[in-house]
């Protein structure tokens, strides 16, 4: 995986400069999430290790999935998925892939790299975290989190971390009630779950 993320960050690094010098960060992001997902599907990976079909039939199939699911007024899975993602605080545009996107991409497929796009979205997501000293907070709660609740455990984790914090969100009712958040390799316990545990550890030594 670390070879991986080597091979990606050159990549990652030369999207992002150019997406941040041209303002369009969200765009690049919302594509390389979308074709993360679709080229760890097995059916798009066996079109990725079929020698008979070209590097520019590779790239337009890539796009076409994109520009079929999400430049559209319909409801589709992948772009279900895309409007999911937490972080995201306005409506998935319609628009269909830049010039410039395509471009990346047949680069990538002339290269045979389409399979790290993966890795590439993460490195692209480290790089905009570092370059815009932004923060992805994973919090986990019993039940959805009300518009209050998440407002006031984002402006203390960034008044804390002296940092925009980009939230994600999950519920697991396991939890009974309260939250826990992850941030990099530290997590917060505030959950009942975590509480019972800890006190069952404390019992038992």
């Amino acid at each position: 995986m670390a070879e991986l993320s080597t091979l990606a960050r050159p990549y990652a690094k030369a999207a992002f400069d150019y997406a941040n010098e041209q303002a369009v960060i969200n765009d690049w992001e919302d594509f390389l999430f979308v074709a993360s997902v679709i080229v760890n599907d097995a059916s798009f990976q066996a079109l990725l290790d079929n020698p008979a079909i070209t590097a520019e039939q590779k790239s337009a199939a890539l796009v076409d999935i994109y520009d079929e699911q999400i430049a559209t007024d319909a409801d589709s899975a992948l772009k279900t998925l895309l409007q999911n993602q937490t972080h995201r605080t306005q409506e998935v545009n319609n628009n269909k892939t830049s010039a410039s996107i395509k471009n990346f991409v047949i680069q990538l497929a002339e290269q045979d790299r389409l399979a790290l796009l993966p890795q590439i979205y993460e490195q692209y997501r480290l790089q905009r975290e570092q370059t815009l000293q932004e923060i992805n907070a994973y919090v986990t709660s019993a039940y959805a989190l009300t518009s209050s609740q998440r407002a006031l455990i984002k402006t203390r984790l960034e008044q804390t971390l002296n940092a925009k914090v980009n939230m994600h969100e999950s519920i697991d009712p396991s939890l009974l009630a309260g939250a826990t958040i992850k941030i990099g390799d530290k997590i917060v316990d505030d959950s009942v779950k975590g509480k019972l545990k800890q006190l069952q550890t404390q019992l038992t030594t």
